[in-house]
């Protein structure tokens, strides 16, 4: 009889990168939660803003996400081991005493860590998506009593493919070479040869996504992996409560804007495909994936799809219609104007209401404040938002 996913995660010493991230906080929250009996979950946390990994992880779990576990495990933090390091240095910047531990007691590794910024230059894409993934698949070769390696990838690292299975495809460049390459080329090289690297990807977030999927097939041959690719990720549907999220990233930052007024036109079509997944649906397909490996010992590297599929689409002209009509019932407090979105493919006509419905109230805005004694904002929070949007979009049609 096959073992539960809460009996198999039973006993079991975790390694989490990204804990700080939105998915790897749900997933942090749902492995404790739900598999009660895990014995430790290791996080690899840097220290950021004056602050340690340990005083970052406290903070961390003081968030409302955590509220549930708190009351249902009130000693759940002391499952938790804060270890500091920092995946863009060597090693990781891992001391000896941690890395000894690590390679004596971990049983499970989730890769989460990853910079999603879809316009980060390459040279910081590659250190922080594939050079990290491949010191990290390095420390896992050596440990002892590793069962699983889950690497967290994207469903858009082949958006430039029509048809996508579920198989790590070859990579559009060698990433050793790369990365040797990287190391003698100055910025201004790295920058001007970037457009010519990514090819018909949209951005760097995508070519980089699709390298360390390579490097996880290359260095994994002798570790039991799975790859887990979703695709936009949302707010949560059930777990641990719906509707929760910690960031403006993707389309809740375009869903806010909309709502505020700031966002009148996106060009978009209106027919494309809207592949949002709700993050707790993601969390529950990588613990699963983690389970099934760990239990059945697939000879080959598992890797989940983890999409909407083509059964019931949603177009990006329904996901309009929803948002507008939601905030025009439940008004945001302080919104820039009434909210209304037109999505358009059309070049010409995009520009037009760019000008209209963006430019021209931001500029008349700022000349009203200038008249007042304060300092004009609007046309530059504008430029900010379209850079933002712009480049959301670019993965959105992949």
């Amino acid at each position: 009889m096959m073992v539960s996913i809460p009996e198999y995660y039973e006993g079991k010493n975790v390694l989490l990168t990204g804990a700080t991230g939105f998915m790897g906080k749900v997933l942090l929250e749902k492995l404790l939660r739900s598999c009660p009996k895990v014995k430790t979950v290791y996080v690899l946390v840097r220290h950021k803003a004056g602050k340690n990994s340990q005083e970052r992880v406290e903070e961390m779990i003081s968030c409302k996400l955590f509220d549930r576990l708190r009351d249902e495990q009130p000693e759940f933090n002391e499952k938790i081991i804060a270890v500091a390091s920092d995946l863009t240095e060597v090693d990781m910047a891992l001391s000896e005493e941690d890395k000894e531990n690590l390679i004596n007691c971990t049983n499970i590794i989730f890769h989460c860590a990853a910079t999603v910024r879809f316009n980060e230059i390459l040279r910081d894409a590659v250190q922080l998506n594939v050079i990290a993934t491949q010191q990290l698949l390095f420390l896992a070769q050596k440990m002892k009593n590793l069962d699983v390696f889950i690497h967290v990838s994207t469903a858009f690292a082949y958006c430039n493919r029509k048809h996508i299975e579920e198989v790590v495809y070859p990579p559009p460049v060698d990433p050793k070479k790369l990365i040797d390459s990287l190391e003698w080329m100055d910025d201004s090289l790295v920058n001007d040869i970037t457009p010519k690297l990514i090819g018909d990807r949209p951005n760097t977030y995508t070519y980089t996504k699709a390298l360390a999927e390579y490097i996880v097939q290359l260095e994994g041959t002798k570790l039991n992996v799975a790859i887990i690719r979703p695709s936009i990720v949302g707010a949560s549907w059930k777990e641990p409560f719906p509707g929760w999220i910690d960031n403006f990233n993707g389309p809740s930052g375009l869903f806010i804007a909309a709502g505020k007024g700031i966002l009148r036109t996106m060009r978009a079509s209106n027919n494309a495909v809207a592949d949002l997944i709700p993050v707790d649906v993601v969390i529950n397909a990588t613990i699963a994936a983690a389970w099934y490996s760990g239990v059945n010992r697939p000879r080959n590297i598992m890797v989940y799809n983890c999409t909407t599929g083509g059964t019931n689409p949603f177009h990006w002209g329904e996901v309009e219609y929803h948002v507008i009509s939601t905030f025009k019932r439940n008004p945001l407090e302080q919104a820039f104007r009434r909210p209304n979105v037109n999505l358009t493919s059309n070049h010409l006509l995009y520009h037009y209401w760019i000008a209209v419905s963006h430019k021209a109230p931001a500029f008349l805005y700022d000349i009203y404040l200038r008249i007042t004694g304060r300092s004009p904002r609007e046309l530059h929070k504008f430029d900010i938002q379209e850079e933002s949007f712009r480049t959301s979009n670019k993965a959105s049609q992949c």
